[in-house]
Order: structure tokens, then C-alpha cells, then sequence
């Protein structure tokens, strides 16, 4: 579109006057510049006051040359006009204006300078504030400073805009036509004032050409205007004729608008009425109970399986009934509250057979299995086969220690499990009333069974005991290891064998373990009883917890269906194979158990305290059973986890309570002081304690609790056998310490406990310290007189005196030493040592076999002695061939002619 047809298109309607255009586009560039689809207009409008200059952004329009207004900008508003660079030449420019900045590319360099220089003038022709111009070269900004020469560039940018606007280019036919008359006339170009004079006369004589002809034309003319009144007066007619078809046409409309009125209405009537014939046809579907629904239902015969099937179906089918999916407004309608009031009536009844029956179920079986059977009838009959057949033959004998379970009474009242929840959501009041008849009556059954159960495992207890009092005569030393909170408060002399230990410990393994089988089948046969009947009763009374979360929520909605239904979907699903998985505790479960078991908890609490009062030791085998059953039941999800862990609380307090016991007698224990001491009893104890209860806990998550203990019991042996070695008389402190910490590093090392590993080395470490110090005070110095000299000769060498000066002192003089030498001759020594061997003998016990052990450290000893002798010899007697008159080997020889003499 050319700048003439911009200007009389888009803004002289608007008075405005168009001053430069060019071509741009937006950056960053998406699209090349060929098409000049984008134009910046800078636009004068002088008809406001004062004259304002418009910057306009122009939009090529799917027209063809069309554009239209996208955006305007007042000049004044334009804060910097930048151009990117002085130097380098760019097509790019930004205007910043005060809300925000325009990034432009020009189509070519000639129209941003041109463009730029136009907006230059033209802000410093009509603004006081003018815009800021960066990066612009500078030829571009002429000064105007001048004020009559800023008029003159004022002036000339006028004259310029208005000869652009009064400017109308030739059309190409005239063009043409200007070429053939110049052709036409070789003197157009050389001499243009003849050609004007030439152009003057054929210019005059067409003008009398034409109006000779216009002249002669005036009877045409004149005929012309004659046929076109004739043409108006026909047309006249015309348009009367049509507006009284319009009329006609008007009262047409009338009457078809009247009958669509009317077709509308009769098409909304007809979708009305089967609209209601279907909603009158869904409410006839849902309120319509089958007449055979309807009579099994008043006949409320539960006699088979059959026949309660039968009831479930239409009981299911009276539920959607009475809550059939119905607008609150059809609830009003006289039909559907007959037929309402008619479900609540054949509900009412049939809940009240249904309860009286399961009534009568939980009372008999409540009598059967408290009183036994009842007397037959006279007449047999056939009113309740269920009650009669099923339940009557239950059997009442269960196999030695187990307790009776009631599988078949379950296997009958499950039957009812789907009329349960039928009349749990009809009549939760009435639902509960018969539930607390349940737990009242079975509940009764549970105590006595549980509590007989309970009295006869007692009772084994109490026969193990004697029995085990009876084997006792075979040992002496039974007594003091029946158990180890009844140690002998005399604090027996002697020490105890190993094959007495064994024997002792074989006895106690047998009859504890006969505990710990009648302990493991009592728990089993609670937990298996309390699981029976907790999955019992989350089937047959569908305990969901109100409270639950989603996931539970949801298993509610695919079991139970409150609503209309979904066709063939079943009202009452119930899980009759409900794993342990998916076994639910929640607070409706634990009340019901609750009530159930009620003395189950104090049952087994007298059974476990009266275990604990048989012997101490079972309380390590209640804490490890009790702790497996507890983990079992919390992953079955279990009730009786609970109780189980009620009870645990109280066997961790007995077998603290056993430990603490454990160690006081450990410090009330007193030994014979008329004998050897030998291997203190509390030791040997402890040694039978430890063999039995790495069996209890072997593999048990409990074994820190008795790690614990071996700790504390650890520490305060090791105290008593300090305190024994100083009261006793009989034997010297060494040997005590020296024997039983022996024997202490041999129990914790056959133990192989990580916890107990620096008791074991302090044990072999005061093993070893006492060995040493017995040893020593046990030699003494065999050597009396030559350890004398030479003890002298030491303290000389320790003041400075030179080894070869010792010689020249009389009392250490080479005649001296060997006058004394002559005193212990071969047979001197090996009888000395002979009578040391006697009192080893005497001093030690045979249980821990030391005796070889002293020998041998005594031999060891004495010859560290004899060499520590025969060294100073040769440093202070040099060249004088004074030696003992016995050699190491002689020594060696001594000491092992006499351990095997004895």
C-alpha cells in the first residue's frame, strides 16, 4: 500500500497527517523482512490543541494492501530512542517508552536514519520535553538551536507533507497515452513551447467538437428523461404490490410462529410423559418385593441351611426395597408410604423371629456345654434340627491338655453372618442387644473352660515338682541345684565334681524342660482359642471400626451395600476366608474380646506367678515363650497379643526379680572354714544357671535381657570370691582367688558372650596374678642361706663396689660361699621339694586340676632362682670354678620324679 493510500484510508478520517513511515520487525526476528507486513508511522495531528505527534504500529490485515492500527504511542511518552551503534551500522533501534521498551529491526539503513531524523524535528518542532537519542550518528540530529531556523525546518517539513499529501501519480493508461502524444509530435522535447501552442489548439477545437455534439444530442436527451419518469411511475407500482404482499406475508408469520408455539409444547408434554412413565416405572422396580421374598420372610424358617439361604436372598431383597435410591418428593406420594410402612412391618417382624432364634441358639449351647446335654425328648420332633441335631452332638471330650474348641457352633451361626449385618443395619440397637447376649453366655463358657485348663497344667507343675523331689535322693547334691533361689543358706563345704554338676544339671534340664512344653502348649491353645473366636466374631458381627482409615472404609463399601445395588450385586458379602492379613483390630474387636475373656488375663497371671513359685529358673523360660507368642500375635493381628503382653510386663519383673534374688544369696553365702575351700558353690551355680539358660534363650530376641543379667551376676561373684578368699582360714587367699577365678575363665570362655568378654579377661588376669603370688610365698627360698649371701653381694654391686673386689671381703669370700654351698647338696633340695609337693596337695581341690600347673610354675621358679645364683658366680667369682653342687638338669629331674611319684 503506497503512503497516499495510507494517509486516506487510516488517518485523514481522523484529521491526521501522515509525516514517515517504515517498514520493521519485532525483536528477535522469527521471520524474514521480503513482505512488508509491519510499518512505524509517525503521524501529525494539528487539529488538537496543541498539535500532538502519534507514533503508530500498522498490522498488514488478510485484505489485500490492507493495514490496520495495532498500536500508538504519543511522542512525548517516548523516553529514548536508542540505536544501537554511532559506528557500526545496524538496522536495529529500541524506544523506550515510560511503561515499556519496543526492540525493531528496519527493513534497510536508509529508512531507520530517515525515520530516526523525522522524529528528531519533529520533537523538537512540538515538544518542551524532549526524548533522548543514544548511539545515533550524528549527522542524523541536525541542530536546531535557531529559532527562526528551527522555523524554516517547521516550515519545510509542512510544505513537504502537504505535497506528499496533494500528490496523485498517473495512472499507466495515461502514461501510455502521454508517451503517443509526445511520439506524435517531434517537437515535444526540442522546442516544448510550440508543442504547448500545438497541444492549446486541439485542446480548443474538442471543446467545439463537444459542444456541437451535446447540442445535436438534445432530442435524445429530452427522450431520455421522458422514459425515465415511466420507469419511476412502473417502479411505484412495483413497491405497491409488494407492500401488500408484505402484509399478507406478516399474517402468515403469525400463525406459523402460533403453531411452532404449539408443536414445542407438544413435544415437551410427550418427553414429560415418558419421562414420568419411566421415573413411575423405576420407583414400581424398586418398591417391588417378590410375594415368594415375601412369604419366606413371614415364615422365618431357619431350620436347614436351605431355608436360611432363602432368608438371606430375601432379606437382602427387602433392604434394597426400603432403601431403593427415590426423589424425597415421590416419598410423599401415598402409594410409596403404604408400601413403606408395609416393609417396616414385614422388617419388624421378621427381625423378631431372627433374634429369638439366635436367642435361643446362644442360651443352649451356653447350657450344653456348662450342664451337658439335656434329657431327650419323649417325641422327637423336627421344630429345630438346628438346635437338636447340630449343636446337641457337639462333643464335650477334648484331647489331654486342650482346651475345647467350638468350630461346629461357628460352622452353624456363620450360616446367619449376612442376617446379622441385614439386621445390623436395620436395627443397630437391637444388633448390639443380641451381641451382648452373645459375649454374656459364651463368656461364661470361656471362664470355666480356660480356668479348668489353667488348674490341671498347675497341677502337672506340682506333680513334676515331686517327682523331681523323689530323683533328688539319687545326688547329694540335688538339693542345693533343684533351684537357684534356694541355695544352702549353710554355705556346704567341699567342693562339687564335675559329674555330679552333669548329673544334677541332666536332672534340672528334664523337669524344666517339662515345663517349658506344658508352658508352650498353654499359650498355643489360648492364642489358637482367642483367634478362633476373634475371626469368629469379626465375620459374624462385622466389627468395622467407625473410626477407621480409607483403606478399611472402602473394604466396608465392597462388602456391604447400603444402596440401590448394581443388579446382580449381592447386598451382604461376607469374607468367610479372612486371613490373618487382613484380621482387623480396631476398638469394636477389642471390646468384644474384652467381654469374652474377661478373667483371661488374671487366669494367666496366677498361672505364670504360680510357675514362678515352683522354681525361680521359670521365669526365663516364661520370659522367651511369652515374647515369641507376643511377636506371633501382633503380626496375626491378634487380641490375645495384648493380654500376652500384659503378662510379659509381669514375667520380665519375676525374672528381674529372680536375678536380684540370685545375687543376694550369692552374697549370703557361707563357707565351711574346718575344710579346704576348693570351688566356692555360688560358682559351680552359677556354671549350671548359665548351661540352662543358654538353652532357654538360644536363638530368643531376649537374650540382651539375660546378658544383662550375666553382667550383674558376673560382678558380684567376683566380689564374693574376694570376700570368701579373706574370711577363710583353712586356705590361703591365693588359692581361693587362684581356683575359682579359674574356674570363672573357664565358664565365661565356654560362654563365648561378646558382652561378657572383659569379665573374662579380668577373671584369667587375677587367675594368673594369684597363681604367681601363691607360687612365690609357696617356694619361699629354698636356698636360705646362699639367697642371704647373695642378697649381700647385690647390695655391694648396688653401691659401686667392682665385682672382682667382692671376693676380698671376708663375709663374701670364696671360702664362704662354698662353706654354705656344701649345706644343700642334691638329695637336700629334692627333699625340700617333696615336701612343697605335699602342701600344694593339700592346699588345692582335684576339681579344677591346678596341682600341675603350681608344680610347674614352682619348677620354673626355682630354676629363674638357681640361674639367677650361678649368674652373680661367674660375675663376681671369675675363674674360681665355684658352682651348686646340683645342675638345671638336676632340677628338671627332681621335679618330675616327684609329680609322678605323686
Amino acid at each position: 500500500m503506497s503512503r497516499q493510500q495510507l494517509q486516506q484510508t487510516l488517518f485523514a478520517p481522523n484529521d491526521e497527517r501522515l509525516i514517515t513511515m517504515i517498514s520493521v520487525a519485532k525483536m528477535p526476528r522469527k521471520t524474514n523482512l521480503k513482505k512488508r507486513s509491519s510499518l512505524l508511522c509517525a503521524v501529525l495531528n494539528t487539529m488538537e490543541s496543541p498539535a500532538k505527534v502519534y507514533i503508530y504500529h500498522l498490522k498488514k490485515t488478510d485484505r489485500v494492501d490492507g493495514y490496520k492500527k495495532k498500536m500508538s504511542w504519543l511522542l512525548r511518552d517516548l523516553k529514548t530512542l536508542d540505536g544501537k551503534s554511532a559506528e557500526k551500522p545496524t538496522t536495529e533501534f529500541d524506544l523506550h517508552f515510560f511503561e515499556k521498551t519496543f526492540k525493531w529491526s528496519a527493513s534497510t539503513l536508509e529508512e531507520k536514519e530517515s525515520f530516526i531524523s523525522s522524529l528528531w524535528r519533529l520533537s523538537h518542532r512540538f515538544l518542551m520535553q524532549r526524548p533522548e537519542f543514544i548511539n545515533v550518528q550524528e549527522n542524523l540530529l541536525e541542530d536546531i538551536k535557531d529559532p527562526h531556523t528551527m522555523r524554516e525546518k517547521s516550515q519545510s517539513v509542512d510544505d513537504i507533507s502537504m505535497e506528499a499529501e496533494d500528490y496523485q501519480a498517473i495512472s499507466p493508461k495515461e502514461e501510455s497515452d502521454l508517451e503517443l502524444l509526445m511520439s506524435e509530435c517531434q517537437m515535444a522535447i526540442s522546442n516544448a513551447e510550440l508543442f504547448t501552442e500545438q497541444l492549446s489548439k486541439q485542446l480548443s477545437v474538442l471543446d467545439g467538437a463537444n459542444i456541437h455534439s451535446i447540442m445535436g444530442s438534445e432530442d435524445q436527451v429530452l427522450n431520455l428523461m421522458r422514459l425515465l419518469d415511466d420507469g419511476i411511475k412502473e417502479a411505484e407500482q412495483i413497491e405497491e404490490k409488494l407492500d401488500s404482499y408484505d402484509k399478507i406475508l406478516a399474517n402468515v408469520k403469525e400463525q406459523m410462529e402460533v403453531m411452532r408455539e404449539k408443536d414445542s409444547l407438544m413435544t415437551v408434554r410427550n418427553r414429560n410423559h415418558q419421562r414420568l412413565l419411566e421415573e413411575l416405572q423405576n420407583l414400581v422396580n424398586q418398591l417391588d418385593l417378590d410375594l415368594t421374598h415375601m412369604q419366606v420372610l413371614m415364615d422365618g424358617d431357619f431350620s436347614n441351611a436351605t431355608k436360611i439361604a432363602e432368608c438371606t436372598i430375601a432379606a437382602q431383597a427387602l433392604h434394597r426395597c426400603m432403601n431403593a435410591n427415590i426423589h424425597p418428593s415421590l416419598l410423599r406420594m401415598g402409594a410409596v408410604e403404604e408400601q413403606q410402612k408395609r416393609f417396616k412391618k414385614i422388617s419388624a417382624n421378621f427381625s423378631k423371629t431372627l433374634i429369638h432364634h439366635l436367642n435361643n441358639l446362644f442360651i443352649q449351647e451356653v447350657d450344653y456345654l456348662l450342664f451337658g446335654p439335656p434329657e431327650p425328648p419323649e417325641e422327637e420332633g423336627e421344630s429345630d434340627p438346628v438346635v437338636g441335631n447340630e449343636i446337641g452332638t457337639l462333643s464335650r471330650t477334648t484331647p489331654e491338655n486342650k482346651l475345647p474348641h467350638h468350630n461346629r457352633l461357628h460352622t452353624t451361626l456363620v450360616q446367619f453372618a449376612d442376617l446379622m449385618l441385614w439386621l445390623k443395619s436395620c436395627n443397630e440397637s437391637v444388633f448390639q442387644e443380641l451381641s451382648n447376649v452373645y459375649t454374656k453366655s459364651i463368656s461364661k463358657v470361656y471362664s470355666k473352660e480356660i480356668s479348668e485348663f489353667l488348674e490341671q497344667n498347675k497341677q502337672k507343675l506340682v506333680n513334676a515338682k515331686e517327682t523331681k523331689t523323689k530323683h533328688a535322693a539319687l545326688s547329694r547334691l540335688t538339693e542345693s541345684t533343684t533351684s537357684l533361689t534356694k541355695l544352702d543358706p549353710r554355705g556346704r563345704s567341699g567342693s562339687v565334681t564335675s559329674s555330679e554338676l552333669k548329673t544334677s544339671s541332666a536332672l534340672d534340664l528334664t523337669n524344666r524342660g517339662a515345663f517349658d512344653q506344658v508352658l508352650e502348649q498353654v499359650l498355643q491353645e489360648l492364642e489358637k482359642l482367642c483367634i478362633v473366636e476373634q475371626d469368629f466374631c469379626f465375620k459374624f458381627f462385622h466389627l468395622i471400626d467407625k473410626n477407621a482409615p480409607a483403606e478399611e472404609g472402602n473394604a466396608k463399601d465392597k462388602d456391604v451395600s447400603t444402596g440401590g445395588g448394581d443388579g446382580d450385586t449381592d447386598v451382604w458379602v461376607v469374607r468367610q476366608n479372612n486371613s490373618s492379613s487382613e484380621r482387623q483390630i480396631n476398638d469394636e474387636v477389642r471390646k468384644m474380646m474384652a467381654e469374652l475373656f474377661p478373667q483371661l488375663e488374671t487366669d494367666l497371671d496366677n498361672f505364670l506367678t504360680h510357675a514362678d513359685r515352683q522354681d525361680g529358673l521359670y521365669s526365663m523360660y516364661m520370659l522367651v515363650r511369652m515374647s515369641q507368642h507376643v511377636t506371633n500375635s501382633q503380626d496375626m493381628g491378634s487380641y490375645i497379643g495384648k493380654t500376652f503382653g500384659n503378662c510379659l510386663i509381669k514375667v520380665k519383673r519375676n525374672f528381674d526379680r529372680y536375678i536380684d534374688s540370685m545375687m543376694q544369696t550369692i552374697k549370703e553365702t557361707k563357707v565351711s572354714k574346718k575344710s579346704k575351700c576348693g570351688i566356692i558353690s555360688f560358682v559351680n551355680h552359677f556354671e549350671e544357671f548359665t548351661t540352662l539358660a543358654e538353652i532357654i534363650f538360644r536363638g530368643s530376641e531376649r537374650h540382651a535381657d539375660l546378658d544383662k543379667a550375666y553382667t550383674k551376676v558376673v560382678a558380684v561373684i567376683f566380689d564374693q570370691i574376694e570376700r570368701v578368699a579373706l574370711e577363710h582360714q583353712k586356705t590361703p587367699p591365693e588359692v581361693v582367688r587362684m581356683e575359682n577365678f579359674h574356674k570363672m575363665f573357664s565358664i565365661l570362655s565356654h560362654l563365648k558372650n561378646p558382652c561378657l568378654e572383659n569379665d573374662r579377661k579380668e577373671a584369667k588376669q587375677r587367675y594368673t596374678d594369684n597363681l604367681k603370688a601363691y607360687t612365690v610365698n609357696l617356694l619361699g627360698r629354698p636356698l636360705e642361706k646362699l639367697h642371704v649371701f647373695f642378697e649381700g653381694v647385690e647390695a655391694r654391686l648396688s653401691k659401686g663396689m667392682k665385682p672382682e673386689e667382692i671376693g676380698y671381703v671376708v663375709d663374701f669370700s670364696k671360702q664362704e660361699l662354698r662353706k654354705i654351698i656344701k649345706e644343700y647338696p642334691g638329695k637336700e633340695v629334692k627333699k625340700n621339694l617333696e615336701h612343697l609337693k605335699k602342701k600344694v596337695e593339700k592346699k588345692l581341690c582335684e576339681e579344677e586340676n591346678l596341682i600341675q600347673v603350681v608344680w610347674h610354675e614352682m619348677q620354673d621358679l626355682f630354676i629363674n632362682q638357681y640361674k639367677y645364683y650361678d649368674s652373680l658366680m661367674k660375675k663376681c667369682y671369675p675363674d674360681s670354678n665355684i658352682t651348686l653342687e646340683f645342675t638345671i638338669e638336676n632340677v628338671l629331674q627332681f621335679f618330675s620324679d616327684i609329680a609322678q611319684s605323686h
